[in-house]
């Protein structure tokens, strides 16, 4: 909610420091599954590591609300949305894990970033929203950012920065769904359905060629890695953004940024790009002048999950 001057609300002091420290969760854990998305793409396909994660997130999903109770939430509603919300997932997901093995992993992450700027592309047509001045200002700034990340050229443009732009569109489409979904389901049921569906989509796509390989025992903790990182991510954020505006949590989700570039000079030898960093903060400052624009305006912005 905003106050009666249209400015956002103050929030407590320590409640937006508990608020941080989830969004700091939630960073770790997606740099968290970059590295063991890269560390399992040496003996597995991304086919085959969409369904181990999807499987061991299903188990846990399963425990957790049956522990809980919250398994009493899980319904058959909207199976149609469930689908299209898990076919979107299921396939940004796996250009997303095919990107971070082949193009350096700061530079998937800035791509990526650009996923609510393609929710305000296509709310009007799933929502039926309408976009307004600050909208379409918005989606024009973080484009130019894509440009310079991107540096379209036949030299910089490959099979790995549009894996990572499509991968963007893919989570943008899942989170326009997952909005419909939440007027009427629970987080639970999103995760169980979102768990299941991609456990057989994952079967399916990994066993076409009659060949599923059996990870390593090298691999099997980088696997729990990616899919407990997944379901972490998930309830970090939801957490964080129930306890204090986005505008004042979504500059920590940045730091996955800055992290993701020192973990790729550390562990994998990719140099900072100063380009990418500063096409980033371009396309963080599209992103946030609309979620200012939208909290002002009274409305929840939409947060990027995976």
């Amino acid at each position: 909610m905003t106050s009666p001057t249209g400015d956002i609300p103050r929030a407590d002091t320590a409640e937006i420091l508990r608020a941080a420290l989830w969004m700091l969760g939630a960073v770790v854990s997606f740099s968290a599954m970059a590295v063991g998305g890269r560390s399992v793409s040496f003996e597995l396909d991304t086919f085959e590591i969409m369904m181990y994660r999807s499987l061991i997130g299903l188990t846990l999903v399963v425990l957790v609300a049956w522990a809980t109770g919250a398994h009493r939430t899980i319904t058959g509603r909207k199976p149609g949305l469930h689908l299209l919300r898990n076919v979107l997932h299921f396939s940004g997901q796996n250009l997303w894990f095919y990107a971070i093995t082949v193009i350096p992993l700061a530079q998937v992450f800035a791509l990526e970033f650009t996923s609510p700027l393609w929710v305000l592309i296509l709310s009007p047509l799933v929502l039926g929203e309408h976009l307004t001045r600050v909208r379409i200002l918005a989606a024009c700034i973080g484009f130019a950012g894509i440009l310079i990340v991107a540096r379209p050229s036949p030299d910089t443009i490959n099979f790995g920065t549009l894996a990572a732009m499509c991968a963007a569109i893919g989570f943008a489409g899942s989170i326009l769904v997952t909005k419909r979904l939440t007027r009427t389901e629970t987080l639970t049921c999103i995760l169980f359905w979102m768990t299941l569906s991609q456990s057989i989509f994952g079967l399916l796509c990994a066993g076409f060629d009659g060949d599923i390989a059996l990870p390593s025992a090298q691999s099997l903790p980088w696997l729990a890695v990616i899919a407990c990182g997944g379901l972490m991510a998930h309830f970090c954020l939801t957490t964080a953004l129930a306890m204090a505006p986005a505008t004042l949590v979504s500059p920590v989700d940045f730091m996955r940024l800055p992290l993701i570039a020192v973990i790729g000079l550390m562990i994998y030898d990719e140099p900072i790009d100063t380009l990418t960093i500063a096409g980033a903060l371009v396309i963080f400052g599209a992103n946030y002048l609309n979620m200012w624009s939208e909290t002002r305006q009274g409305r929840q912005p939409i947060a990027h999950t995976r």
